[in-house]
């Protein structure tokens, strides 16, 4: 027998099948890890095929070394779900390959885990002296606990009263596999009873199809989420459910525990190495039937699936932005058709682009329009903060702001404040002569962050010392840039300095467990307020939380991206979301420069629709996704002539290309990236924009054309979630 092996490196030289021969003895099976010898050196590979014929000289051929596990770490299905990558994202095999195990595991740096039992020994007749008390203690106490771990017996007993009943056979060792659960969830159950349109979107979402469920924020989507994946374990299936967030997952997570117990496993970056791996093998076997967790759970090694979510559907972070680059939704699209069941799309601002296919009836539409206890939606009150400086009050903080907080704390609530940007400001820049501090490695400016007093960079995590003066004029005139999360925390407690004022950005959240302490924290604090960054924009239902205030509505309007209205319009939704979830009726301040931009008239009505209707025709008369399809091919090296040349070879034979299909050209132009320089790589990108009759045709010419000029990575993004 021969085995086609796929060899476990990131190279483009070796981005094919190699074949070996498999020993007599060896049990190989389609998807198992084995060692080969390649070259020189001993490497890691996957068997992807096997055959009793091989297409080269057999006497060339090298035998398999070793099995790395004992069973196919690659189920079948994920390896068609390879191929599909392979032909919908135009990757490496073996880079896709890495994403279906834990990284840890593939790299052999854990293991299971085992712990040391002891029992007695029933069958040893016992006459131990009256002066070995310990001893006698360890019998005494087995007998009522039947087992210990030895780590117990010798901290309580010592270890040479344990050593001396082993060595007489009165004790027996047992050898456990030890799980490492992500978290202890004490959560209780809420029993309840579907409202009427929650139970029909349920009774809907039944066939193998995608249903595209748009439910206003508090409408009890992920009670319905719940429901279906009941369904799915009552006809013995799987279910996957993904997350935009890792902040979402402790709060969801233990409302899953609570209702389905040890059937939930939990997979995201936020993992130790031990509890990935452990939460990985429970839903390898069986051991675990739901998988919850953010973009990498969807390749969770689940079979006979029953239906696949994806919350907050229109979240970019469901598009990886770094090698190898993939959208979530289409991989989930695969699963589902792979395993013929529903994949349920949820949001209370979907996508442009989904609820397009949605009027297409290319999805099913389900909605929600109200929330699940019947309350009204959260007031919007937009606050013109140009005329807040007419009225000599320049600071972060609207007057209409400050009253409503004190209000709050007045009636001993909670309010949450969302500016998205962390740090203490933008960026440090001279004032005399307009020096801005750089990252070294990025075109970027450097956030100042004064809790470690340093520069930093968001892009490649390098720090540098404050300036205290200009490195280019010598000034000591030193201007901070927006203001972000930390100096907004530190404003608010000048103001309230009786109140407690908590933070949640990446900064804050790094540490293993962090969301869930500081959510807790949230919760059982009163007054209190939650200071944070988008990962508090969505999922969170606490029910104190009267007001919401928007720092800077405007951050991401005039982002250079034809997504940037969409963007605004579906942030601000989500984080007005957050008030108002109990019994009372919550408030949103909304603080904009641009009181009458468009956008915010449909934010304050909570009118997606009407949003829907006014993008869908400002991008259908400019000719931008849904209606098109942009395509863009980034070049990175740390040689810029390098880059530059090869991005000036394939962009000619664009050209050729376009030549061909000249009526199905929208756009076409090379340029340097608008980060230029990212971790010390200098960026080049073609932007193409193509009509959608041939734009499958055209992607593929294209890819086979550069895949053939260029020797190393070039990644190719359709509709890119982020274009700088």
């Amino acid at each position: 027998m021969f085995a086609k092996v796929i060899i476990d490196q990131d190279a483009k030289a070796l981005d094919k099948t190699f074949e070996y021969i498999i020993p007599d003895d060896m049990p190989v099976i389609k998807g198992m890890r084995v060692f080969v010898q390649f070259g020189a050196r001993i490497l890691q590979g996957f068997v992807i095929e096997l055959s009793e014929t091989c297409e080269y000289d057999e006497s060339k051929l090298k035998k398999i070394i070793s099995i790395v596990d004992p069973y196919p770490a690659i189920k079948l299905e994920m390896l068609e779900c390879m191929n599909f990558m392979v032909n919908k994202f135009h990757l490496k095999q073996a880079s896709i390959l890495r994403l279906f195990i834990p990284a840890e595991m593939r790299e052999g740096r854990v293991r299971e885990l085992f712990e040391r039992y002891f029992s007695l020994n029933q069958n040893i007749e016992l006459n131990l002296p009256k002066n070995a008390k310990k001893q006698i203690e360890i019998i005494q106490y087995l007998k009522d606990k039947d087992e210990e771990r030895s780590s117990i017996l010798n901290n309580d007993f010592g270890v040479s009263a344990v050593k001396a009943l082993l060595d007489k056979g009165v004790l027996q060792e047992v050898i456990k596999e030890k799980k490492r659960s992500p978290f202890a969830m004490n959560e209780s159950d809420k029993k309840v009873v579907l409202n009427d349109m929650q139970q029909r979107a349920v009774d809907s979402i039944c066939e193998n199809k995608t249903y595209l469920l748009h439910g206003v924020t508090g409408s009890g989507k992920t009670e319905v989420y719940m429901h279906l994946i009941s369904k799915a374990l009552s006809q013995g299936k799987n279910a996957i459910m993904l997350v935009p967030e890792i902040s979402l997952t402790p709060q969801i997570l233990a409302n899953f525990k609570a209702r389905f117990g040890e059937e939930v496993a939990i997979l995201h970056s936020g993992l130790s190495a031990g509890e990935r791996f452990d939460e990985w093998r429970r839903l390898y076997s069986g051991d675990a039937k739901i998988a919850i967790g953010a973009r990498s759970a969807i390749f969770a090694p689940l079979e006979n699936l029953g239906v696949v979510i994806i919350d907050e559907e229109h979240e970019q972070s469901y598009i990886s932005e770094s090698n190898p680059r993939f959208s979530t939704h289409d991989v989930a699209s695969f699963r589902a058709k792979f395993n013929k069941c529903p994949l349920v799309l949820g949001s209370a601002t979907p996508s442009v682009e989904s609820y397009e296919k949605a009027k297409q009836g290319l999805y099913e539409l389900i909605e929600l329009p109200t929330r699940a206890n019947g309350r009204e939606m959260p007031q919007i009150q937009i606050v013109d903060m140009i005329g807040e400086i007419r009225c000599g009050n320049s600071g972060v903080f609207s007057n209409q702001l400050l009253a409503d907080l004190a209000n709050i704390i007045n009636k001993n609530k909670q309010a949450m404040l969302f500016i998205n940007r962390r740090g203490f400001s933008s960026f440090m820049r001279c004032r005399d002569c307009g020096y801005v501090a750089k990252c070294s490695d990025c075109d970027v400016s450097l956030v100042y962050h004064q809790e470690d007093n340093r520069l930093k960079c968001h892009y490649c995590g390098k720090q540098f010392k404050v300036l205290d003066r200009c490195p280019s004029c010598g000034s000591e005139h030193i201007k901070h840039g927006a203001v972000g999360t930390e100096q907004v925390v530190k404003k608010l407690q000048e103001i309230f300095p009786e109140v407690k004022i908590l933070r949640m950005d990446n900064d804050t959240t790094s540490k293993k467990n962090a969301h869930q302490k500081i959510l807790q924290e949230f919760k059982n604090t009163h007054p209190c307020i939650l200071v944070g960054t988008q990962m508090i924009a969505k999922g969170h239902d606490f029910e104190d939380v009267l007001l919401v205030g928007i720092v800077d509505a405007d951050q991401s309007l005039y982002q250079s991206d034809y997504r940037s209205t969409e963007r605004t319009f579906q942030l601000i939704t989500q984080v007005a979301g957050r008030a108002g979830r109990g019994q009372e009726q919550g408030k949103v301040i909304l603080q904009t420069y641009a009181p009458r931009h468009y956008v915010y008239k449909f934010v304050a009505n909570y009118d997606y629709k009407g949003f829907f209707k006014k993008e869908e025709n400002i991008r259908q008369v400019a000719c931008f996704p849904p209606f098109s399809r942009i395509v863009r091919i980034l070049f990175a090296d740390k040689n810029e002539e390098n880059v530059r040349q090869l991005v000036k070879v394939c962009y000619n034979e664009i050209v050729k290309i376009k030549e061909e299909y000249a009526d199905e050209f929208l756009y076409l132009d090379v340029m340097k990236s608008p980060i230029k320089r990212m971790q010390n790589k200098y960026r080049y990108q073609i932007l193409m924009r193509l009509k959608l009759s041939k734009a499958d045709e055209i992607e593929s010419k294209a890819f086979e054309t550069i895949d053939g000029l260029s020797k190393n990575s070039v990644f190719f993004e359709i509709n890119p979630s982020n274009m700088s």
